[in-house]
């Protein structure tokens, strides 16, 4: 009877223009309500029904993981731009003038890290090709049109700039063709990432329109798609219109020989309480598909050991894999949610060491960064010195998977940039200087 209840629901989405009303729920009084709304005038805000009335506990609002997870701080920026854009705000200046001024802080927040638009964008000749990104040799990443946004955002996501409405800002396509050809010009690509946003927003129909054509590509052992839908809107699994038709059409991935796999993410386990989500799961792993769970570690949402370990084991009891916990990247209000590199691999070592060995194949703590995947694998002391030890699970240059390398030990680092080598003058993925070659 659930799941048929909520068919009947339907989903409804909350915007920015129902964020005032949501926070009086939340028991904010005006000014705090305006300095949240200030901040959402630059960083995205969605949710949906589904997250507001059965994942949040509002007698623990603010401090609710779930609610942090999805709701605007009144901190999580600069108190100067904060103040500056809540005085427009409550003044009612101009839309213009009110996205310049949040435009301008935007830009300050590193909106696409890594190098994601010097670095990963393909080209054929000296045209870059749109919606796709290729990083490491055999995986590409596309971004379908229609899956760019989210049932929910994430107040944390490094693709925050996907859903702000600035074009030079966006990654997306509809040009499957285009994929084909490019994979069979390449082929080293072995396994395609449809991402976003997020690919389950989109409707059966749709989604078969970018999956099919990729079936026929031989060189493609792996097809993954990046899903928030499992802890934000099971229903798209089990009551949709459309869930039985996605079901069909990802048995038929399965059965085209395709190894598919769901990249779910879920940030707390409370995202997994729900009988709609046993379900979901259920019916995805009932077509064949593998779901593989990540996601990163949050300062007051999920920096607890735990709450890892837990997670981890409930994933592990409905079928999914337990795959990465991964490091904050350095992009939005990264200041507010990162936790430093030495706490991060204390919680992770601490979650690991409470869990069965059929939950180790989860990796991290991992940082997605520009050459690569770097892992923190531990703090040592090496010939009287204190360090990082870390090595790169996946990077541009395949040459330097796996090999360990140091970096001096820095209580404060959270990114792989505010660490610096040991033993060594550069790192093993940085070139070396002009001085390096002449003194050797």
């Amino acid at each position: 009877m659930i799941f048929k209840e909520a068919s009947t629901r339907g989903f409804r989405a909350y915007t920015a223009k129902h964020l005032d009303d949501l926070l009086r729920r939340a028991g904010l009084d005006e000014e705090e309500r305006l300095r949240v709304r200030a901040v959402a005038t630059v960083l995205p805000f969605r949710t949906n029904a589904y997250v507001v009335e059965e994942l949040i506990d509002w007698s623990a609002v603010p401090e609710d993981p779930i609610y942090r997870l999805v709701f605007p701080q009144p901190d999580m920026l600069p108190a100067a731009d904060v103040t500056r854009l809540a005085d427009l705000l409550r003044d009612g200046a101009p839309s213009a003038r009110l996205q310049a001024a949040a435009n301008e802080v935007r830009m300050r927040l590193n909106p696409h890290p890594a190098g994601q638009l010097d670095l990963n964008v393909p080209r054929v000749g000296t045209e870059p090709v749109p919606g796709m990104q290729h990083k490491y040799p055999e995986t590409v990443l596309f971004f379908p049109k229609q899956g760019q946004t989210c049932h929910a955002y994430c107040t944390y996501c490094f693709r925050w700039a996907q859903f702000i409405g600035e074009p030079d800002l966006k990654f997306a396509s509809d040009d499957v063709a285009a994929l084909v050809s490019y994979l069979r010009s390449h082929p080293e690509v072995t396994s395609v990432l449809l991402t976003g946003g997020d690919p389950m927003i989109m409707g059966e129909a749709v989604l078969r329109r970018y999956l099919e054509p990729l079936l026929a590509v031989e060189q493609l052992e792996s097809i993954r798609i990046g899903t928030k839908s499992l802890g934000y809107w099971p229903q798209r699994f089990v009551s949709d219109p459309d869930a039985d038709e996605t079901l069909k059409l990802l048995a038929s991935v399965v059965d085209a020989g395709k190894n598919l796999a769901f990249m779910a993410h879920f940030s707390h386990p409370r995202e997994m309480d729900s009988p709609l989500v046993e379900a979901a799961v259920a019916g995805i792993l009932g077509t064949g598909a593998v779901i593989r769970t990540q996601a990163p570690l949050i300062r007051s949402v999920n920096d607890d050991p735990a709450v890892w370990s837990s997670m981890w084991r409930r994933q592990h009891v409905m079928g999914m894999v337990p795959y990465y916990m991964f490091v904050e990247r350095d992009t939005g209000p990264q200041d507010y949610f990162a936790v430093p590199l030495a706490r991060a691999h204390e919680i992770f070592r601490d979650a690991y060491a409470g869990v069965s060995g059929l939950c180790r194949t989860v990796r991290g703590p991992s940082m997605s960064a520009t050459p690569g995947k770097v892992c923190v694998d531990g703090v040592a002391e090496v010939a009287g010195r204190k360090v990082f030890v870390l090595h790169l699970i996946q990077a541009r240059d395949p040459d330097l998977v796996g090999r360990p390398f140091f970096a001096a030990y820095d209580p404060e680092a959270v990114w792989l940039t505010d660490l610096r080598p040991a033993f060594a003058d550069r790192f093993p993925f940085e070139p070396v200087t002009a001085d390096a070659r002449l003194s050797a």
